[in-house]
């Protein structure tokens, strides 16, 4: 099954009054009802007469009935409409475009309605069903905003409060370790003083010994001194034993 599409436009064409045009898309033909609220028209673009149009111009159908789209479910800037008078109480509804650097124009004759009430109260229908369908859209959308609003307010008041604790959880531990830090170092002032105090009582007994040292060896040699006399005193008396029987020999004369 072919699916369709509709738009409505709220048109003002040059030099006249506002229109409404109402279309049904298909992929090879639409279906046009205008209104100025007075006055309808119609107008049914067959699957025949779009292929003409779209060979004329040497476009696929589709994408003939794209264009068209484009320029009748939404009025474009810079292009020129107009709804003129074609006799007989019907009118001409055309647009311009631009390609390839050419402006271009597409016209369509549109019909005097045989029922304009039934014409303009269809399209009216439409735009209260339109009107309806995007108030009902506003409201869900409007429901999701606040839903988002309230859940982006719990997240910003979460992260606040998480924030709030992570600067607590910091602080606390900064003086905690602020803390551990200062007695380390407390610490490791002690065991300097005590290092330095060892030392020190280490280099006392050091000195005490080595002035031990010198005075015995000071001691020794004034012993050593005074033994050499006595040996050289000794040695004097056995030289002087030596020589006393000498001495006292005798020569007896006969």
């Amino acid at each position: 099954m072919e699916s369709t599409r509709h738009t409505c436009l709220k048109l003002e064409p040059q030099h006249s009054e506002p229109i409404f045009v109402k279309c049904t898309w298909s992929q090879s033909r639409f279906d046009l009802s205008i209104t100025d609220g007075l006055h309808a028209w119609i107008c049914h673009a067959s699957e025949e007469e779009v292929r003409a149009r779209a060979a004329q111009w040497d476009q696929p159908v589709t994408e003939y009935v794209q264009l068209a789209e484009r320029y009748l479910g939404f009025q474009q800037p810079g292009s020129v409409y107009r709804f003129t008078d074609a006799g007989d109480g019907h009118k001409r509804l055309s647009w311009t475009f631009d390609k390839e650097g050419t402006t271009l124009e597409w016209r369509w004759k549109c019909q005097l309605s045989p029922n304009s009430k039934e014409t303009t109260a269809g399209i009216l229908d439409f735009l209260m069903d339109a009107n309806i369908r995007l108030s009902e859209e506003i409201f869900r959308k409007t429901q999701s905003f606040e839903r988002l609003k309230v859940e982006a307010e719990k997240c910003l008041a979460q992260s606040e409060k998480i924030n709030d604790e992570k600067v607590e959880f910091e602080s606390a531990i900064y003086e905690k370790f602020l803390g551990v830090l200062n007695s380390k170092k407390a610490k490791l002032r002690e065991l300097r003083g005590q290092l330095s105090n060892e030392k020190a009582a280490g280099k006392l007994p050091e000195e005490e010994s080595s002035e031990k040292t010198e005075s015995f060896d000071n001691g020794s040699d004034d012993e050593k001194s005074e033994e050499e006399p006595a040996k050289d005193v000794t040695g004097t008396s056995k030289l002087v034993l030596g020589s006393r029987p000498r001495g006292r020999q005798r020569t007896t004369r006969i």
